[in-house]
């Protein structure tokens, strides 16, 4: 479990907090395997017993004051009386993990029968109403999850266009069963799919049917334009839709979630998606992206953010209230509204995935690698803070919980998953700089994993006999104690530039999303004027002669405070990114939409990346010359370096320089230290990064050359939005001392 504050030490009161201009908040990974600092939890058993404060609920930990009969708590003060069995517990000369470290994991009674719950269920839905080019990408993709699924899964085959079909693979031959989807959007089906097929039949042990889930892949085929318009009454001859993906979806999770806890524990539905649901119920106007915004004077960047319907939003709460967890694998460059059928993946502890075309995806690389890392599903968090602050938002994919405050529901939960909170002051007191209690956080996560079986047991059983996996509950504890800053300065000293990054993301998306991408971006360079304000003031950087102040006496890079300088360049690459940039400067709708759920599932370091990439260069393939460059031509030509490194996060660029010796190898070879980097890259990644090789003078550089964002307008667009880092940092300069000219003005009236 990883958290990672803005700042090392606190504000101490709500001045303090407002004058810095930092945001106050932290990142959590909950289901890392580490902390921040790279050490394990102190893992035990017992979790049931953990006395807890009867005033604000927080759990025992190592920093709670303790004596025989009773203990303080330290995020409210309280104190609590111990049970006879605490009091016996830790009386003995044992120590507990509770007693040992502020980061624990420990286990937890399971209610029910842990073996009949315990089969993981993996149901893929393929869009039929698709190419043949889809459905060879979709059948690679999902051979290479059956690769990934252990012995103990249920796997599940399910079709969908102007009809359902489910497959039972269970006998000597693949047998589909169909039900039609009627054609108007009230429509529903004429009956249950567990009247179309027992979900017995249709969910199939991997390990005894692989080779029958494998042929029954090798049959889907796409359904013809006749075959829809015949279904949907279309007597005239023209298709009016045929990809009906809301009934479908909505039909599956009522078949599976009849079985939730008898079956399975842990649903997870992957949605193979060609284009936009166009029939049935949850079907999307998709006329809404196009010219018609010249003619009706709207704001493409803030019309086509929202959801046109809650249709989806409102199946992800039966997504969660079923257990189950939704992927969406989106293989199209046509509009898809993506702002609407987001919901059902993000909120129900699922990812969403867009790929433009079916030439060059990393899909089958995708699946492979999410199914292969572990994970935790019905997972329960809950942040509390000591009691002179609290939670002001928090961000992420999870569900809320409909009845407790600060409590989110996350259905599956991998090691990569990460979660952003941010804080306020409960009132004008702030915290006692006299007092020996310091800010405290608790985080509280229970989750469930599957434990798979022993290696006796597995030698012992027959082959024909199924793996039996068994669940564990746990609930994992960590409690964090910060410093209060004596002054600004401390503050400023402490600040981690990645995080702040992640808050500032989480809420230009929030604010791009009520009020449209202008407002998103005025709301990052105002905050970027704000905060070189408020330092330059902290530092007494700014003198004003006769009342006012020039450009020249602004230090707008942060010169004094190394914690600090990154961020101008951080926030020049975030407004020049495609999750800011604007509809009219070619970024579709749906590539935003796929960037806001990546970039607010991340963790800091790999947002960070995303956001500006990371140029290094190299003398040969061997031997590494400079770790890092800015993003510019400049730092290419003086760097004399003949080989260029790129990490952009989902995409890899090797780049030859044209004045590169023809004796350098190119490719770089597979055994050499660039290589090995590469490498290192990948498997380090949530998703695959896509690896281009360019030499340059001979291949197209364009692919390189649109990440060097702090050239004046590298890509010729003419843009008045877009512009160099010189020319950005002119800017906030000006507007700094605008700014201060005026706060300066009203403090002497």
């Amino acid at each position: 479990m990883a958290v990672r504050p803005t700042m090392a030490r606190f504000p101490g009161d709500p001045a303090e907090q407002e004058a810095c201009g930092v945001p106050w908040g932290l990142t959590l990974t909950p289901f890392a395997g580490r902390d921040e600092n790279d050490i394990p939890p102190c893992y035990g058993s017992g979790g049931e017993l953990l006395p807890r404060c009867e005033n604000c609920w927080a759990y025992y930990n190592t920093y709670c004051e303790q004596d025989q009969w009773s203990w303080d708590c330290s995020l409210c003060g309280t104190t609590n009386g111990l049970t006879s069995a605490s009091i016996a517990r830790y009386s003995g000369p044992q120590t507990y993990p509770e007693n040992a470290s502020s980061f624990i994991d420990l286990e937890l009674p399971l209610e029910g029968d842990g073996e009949m719950e315990a089969r993981p269920v993996y149901v893929a839905a393929v869009d039929l109403s698709s190419s043949e080019e889809f459905l060879e990408l979709t059948k690679i993709a999902l051979l290479a999850a059956l690769e990934a699924l252990g012995p103990g899964s249920l796997f599940g085959l399910a079709t969908f266009s102007h009809k359902i079909g489910l497959y039972d693979v269970q006998g000597p031959i693949p047998v589909v069963k169909n039900v039609f989807i009627p054609p108007d959007s009230l429509g529903n089906l004429a009956m249950g799919l567990e009247d179309v097929m027992p979900l017995f039949s249709f969910l199939a042990p991997v390990d005894t049917c692989k080779d029958r889930i494998t042929a029954a892949l090798e049959t889907l085929r796409p359904t013809t334009s006749w075959e829809r318009t015949t279904a949907a009454g279309q007597s005239d001859g023209v298709l009016l839709g045929g990809r009906g993906f809301g009934v479908a979806m909505e039909a599956l999770l009522k078949y599976l979630g009849s079985e939730y806890g008898n079956t399975y524990a842990l649903a997870r539905v992957f949605a193979f998606l060609s284009g936009p649901p166009d029939y049935g119920l949850g079907q999307l106007d998709t006329r809404r992206y196009g010219e018609q915004y010249a003619s009706k004077g709207e704001d493409a960047d803030r019309a086509l953010l929202p959801e046109q319907t809650p249709f989806y939003k409102d199946l992800a709460a039966v997504a969660v209230q079923a257990g189950v967890c939704v992927d969406i694998f989106a293989v199209t460059n046509e509009y898809t509204d993506l702002a609407s059928l987001k919901f059902l993946s993000i909120e129900s502890g699922g990812s969403l995935f867009l790929y433009s075309s079916t030439d060059d995806s990393t899909l089958p690389q995708d699946m492979y690698r999410m199914l292969n890392r572990p994970y935790a599903f019905n997972c329960i968090l809950r942040v509390r803070t000591s009691s002179e602050f609290k939670l002001s938002h928090s961000y992420g994919h999870f569900f809320p919980d409909p009845e407790y405050e600060n409590v989110q529901h996350i259905i599956c939960c991998d090691s990569f998953a990460t979660y952003a909170y941010d804080f306020d002051f409960v009132n004008g007191v702030g915290f006692s700089r006299h007092s020996k209690e310091l800010p405290t956080i608790q985080v509280a996560f229970q989750y469930t994993i599957v434990v798979p079986p022993d290696e006796t047991t597995k030698l012992g059983s027959s082959p024909s006999i199924r793996a039996k996996y068994s669940l564990q509950r746990r609930l994992r504890i960590r409690t964090v104690q910060f410093g209060t800053a004596r002054n600004i300065n401390e503050i400023y000293d402490g600040v981690d530039p990645e995080v702040v990054l992640s808050i500032l993301v989480h809420e230009v998306i929030l604010s791009s999303l009520e009020n449209g991408v202008r407002e998103g971006r005025l709301l990052l360079h105002e905050w970027l004027v704000n905060l070189t304000a408020q330092y330059n003031d902290a530092y007494k950087l700014a003198e004003y002669v006769r009342g006012a102040l020039t450009t020249s006496q602004v230090d707008v890079a942060f010169t004094q405070c190394p914690q600090l300088q990154s961020l101008p360049r951080l926030v020049f690459a975030l407004l020049r990114n495609p999750l800011l940039r604007f509809h009219e400067e070619g970024v579709h709708p749906d590539y935003r939409i796929y960037l806001q759920c990546l970039f607010s599932a991340l963790e800091p370091s790999s947002l960070s990346r995303a956001v500006y990439p990371l140029l290094s260069s190299y003398e040969t393939p061997d031997k590494q010359a400079f770790p890092r460059h800015s993003l510019s031509r400049a730092a290419l030509i003086t760097s004399g370096s003949p080989i260029f490194f790129l990490d952009a996060f989902t995409t890899l660029i090797v780049f030859y320089s044209s004045t590169a010796n023809t004796s350098l190898p190119f490719p770089p070879p597979q055994d050499c230290l660039l290589r090995t980097t590469i490498n290192k890259v990948k498997q380090e990644r949530i998703i695959t990064p896509k690896l281009i090789f360019i030499r340059g003078g001979q291949d197209d550089a364009t692919a390189f050359e649109n990440y060097l964002i702090e050239e004046q307008d590298v890509e010729g667009s003419g843009f008045t939005s877009i512009m160099g880092f010189v020319s950005f940092l002119e800017e906030i300069n000006r507007d700094v001392v605008e700014y201060m000219t005026k706060a300066s003005g009203n403090l002497r009236n």
